[in-house]
């Protein structure tokens, strides 16, 4: 005897209801915290392979360089080649540079050049007033029925 509203399992983990069709209920996903969503690569830098090396290099016991690999997660054949690259001075071409354009090397002519131009400004601004101060007089001067010297010839520098 059946009751009208009785729930039916079936062997499959699907409910059924009297007179209605089976409902799927999907099982929850079982997500592991230990591993991300996507995976990546490994990326060392210059400095990071160096200190490895160097680490590899000091390792005198046995099982030192092992247990050095295992730590950082690095193959020997890596390790190997990062000894090629040290060798070949690759490694020391990896560190991080300052980003923009290069600065120009010191020319030390066109350092003196530079002064001199500035200098050369400097000394017209000051000829410039110079000479307006000089103007200045001459027309006070006028004004005031003053007469200047003229200019002796042997004197001039």
């Amino acid at each position: 005897m059946k009751l009208p509203n009785e729930v039916l399992k079936t062997s499959a983990g699907v409910s059924v209801e009297e007179g209605r069709s089976p409902t799927v209920v999907p099982a929850p996903a079982a997500v592991d915290p230990e591993l991300s969503k996507r995976p990546h690569r490994r990326r060392f830098t210059g400095q990071e392979k160096l200190r490895i090396l160097a680490e590899v290099d000091q390792a005198s016991q046995t099982g030192g360089i092992g247990s050095i690999l295992r730590r950082e997660g690095v193959y020997w054949s890596t390790l190997s080649r990062w000894r090629e690259q040290r060798t070949a001075g690759m490694l020391q071409a990896l560190t991080p540079a300052k980003r923009g354009p290069r600065p120009a090397a010191p020319n030390p002519p066109a350092a003196e050049l530079a002064q001199l131009r500035r200098d050369n400004t400097r000394l017209q601004q000051r000829l410039d007033r110079a000479e307006a101060i000089i103007e200045l007089q001459k027309k006070v001067s006028e004004l005031l029925g003053i007469s200047l010297d003229p200019p002796n010839p042997d004197d001039q520098t």
